[in-house]
């Protein structure tokens, strides 16, 4: 994903299907300096800083 697509996303009401690693997520924070983001997983508790590159969307 890249970081024009990823400010649409944070700003929008809408919801999205974000996946990073097959796993639905959510997007916690942003970090554009180091061009991550604080993810938590749909499925568990667990949060992980990513790279904003390495998310993807769904868009069926």
């Amino acid at each position: 994903m890249d970081m024009k697509r990823i400010n649409q996303i944070v700003n929008n009401d809408q919801k999205f299907d974000i996946f990073y690693d097959d796993r639905p997520v959510w997007i916690q924070e942003l970090d554009y300096g180091n061009q991550t983001a604080k993810i938590g997983f749909v499925d568990n508790f667990e949060e992980r800083d990513v790279f904003i590159k390495d998310l993807y969307e769904d868009i069926n």
